[in-house]
């Protein structure tokens, strides 16, 4: 009786064990080292959604030092992306080379039906974007941001509350990001070297650390463009940023409500933090994993509630399981998610009108 239940059970089970057999990983290339966020994925050795098949980094000092880092073979490593391609034949690529460089990783990926995921922010300018836009939709491949603040269990919880109305009508939105500057907190020459060049990044803390908040800002808005932005920035290091910005406060505008966004390369200690501001109380996303709700009481008084979160469910609780569940169409891309080409494309809007409206110290209007 024992050995038919067994049987039976076992009978159940094996299909399931067979699927995931049959499960392979996404084939997956990454384009470029000298962006530091690259450590993300050459860390990532958990993911068991995605196979890194080939890397293009012409620099052969720094791809044996992240080679010894990390163990990966040098037969993995290629001076160009055709031969990468040519070679390895990914179905995906993520870039982490230059933000001027991310148009050149779509004009080679989407003609082949390659799919991309860029490092924050989408592109260089609003004219690259656009370049990039049109080649996606044209060969129906997915193009995809990434941003660390994607992944914080706080600001889907924050989103939530908001969605239910938990504060009441939005009307404040205040993000701040940033650091000491990259120069202060010791980055790798080779990400220095792109990272301060107005050409390659497009701006300094303005691109680097303002498109979080453009990002946020579009989705706790329902995907709304501001009416205006007006931004100024300041040079307050300029022994070590010569050559950009290093702080940069941007002002959008929407119809009932506003938002700050604080970009800085001079915070004394490193920060992503974000508050929200309803009619009846506020939302403080302190961190990854800490929240605080407040309330309304009278004048000053409030009622406080306190979370510590743990992290989200995969998929969705890192950068590139989430790509491959899309590639799988295991999920997909809501139109306005902070990863989409809809959001970025608004992120984008954003940042080009901060950059002339500081540039000639007047309030920029978005067209609709």
């Amino acid at each position: 009786m024992r050995f038919k239940i067994l049987i039976f059970i076992l009978t159940l089970i094996n299909p399931i064990i067979n699927l995931n057999a049959q499960k392979e990983p996404v084939k997956l290339g990454v384009v470029g080292l000298t962006h530091t966020h690259v450590h993300w994925i050459l860390g990532s050795k958990n993911v068991e959604d995605i196979e890194i098949v080939g890397i293009v980094e012409p620099n052969k000092e720094l791809a044996e030092r992240y080679s010894k880092l990390y163990g990966y073979s040098m037969d993995l490593v290629f001076d160009n992306m055709d031969d990468m391609i040519s070679k390895t034949n990914p179905e995906a690529v993520t870039a982490f080379n230059t933000i001027y460089g991310h148009l050149e990783v779509v004009e080679k990926c989407a003609p082949l039906g390659i799919h991309v995921m860029v490092e924050k922010p989408l592109a260089v300018s609003l004219d690259h974007a656009k370049k990039m836009k049109s080649l996606a939709i044209k060969h129906d491949i997915h193009l995809l941001t990434n941003y660390e603040t994607t992944w914080y269990p706080t600001n889907h919880k924050l989103k939530e509350l908001l969605s239910n109305n938990a504060i009441g009508d939005l009307r404040k939105v205040i993000v701040r990001d940033g650091h000491k500057g990259p120069k202060k907190i010791g980055v790798n020459f080779e990400f220095l070297e792109w990272l301060t060049d107005p050409v390659l990044n497009g701006a300094g803390a303005l691109m680097d650390f303002g498109c979080y908040g453009a990002n946020l800002s579009t989705w706790l808005h329902n995907d709304k463009k501001p009416i205006s932005v007006t931004a100024i920035t300041q040079q307050l290091q300029s022994y070590n940023n010569p050559k950009v910005d290093d702080e940069a406060i941007i002002i959008l505008n929407y119809n009932n409500s506003n938002t700050i966004i604080q970009a800085s390369w001079n915070w004394p200690i490193g920060r992503k933090d974000m508050e929200v501001y309803g009619l009846n109380g506020a939302v403080y996303a302190d961190n990854k994993n800490d929240l605080r709700v407040r309330i309304s009481e009278g004048y000053d008084g409030f009622d406080e509630k306190e979370y510590h979160l743990g992290e989200l469910s995969a998929p969705i609780n890192d950068p590139f399981s989430y790509f491959a569940a899309i590639i799988r169409e295991e999920i997909s891309v809501e139109q306005f998610d902070l990863s989409s080409l809809e959001n970025n494309m608004i992120v984008m809007e954003i940042l080009e009108a901060a950059k002339e409206s500081a540039k000639t110290n007047k309030t920029v209007f978005l067209k609709d």
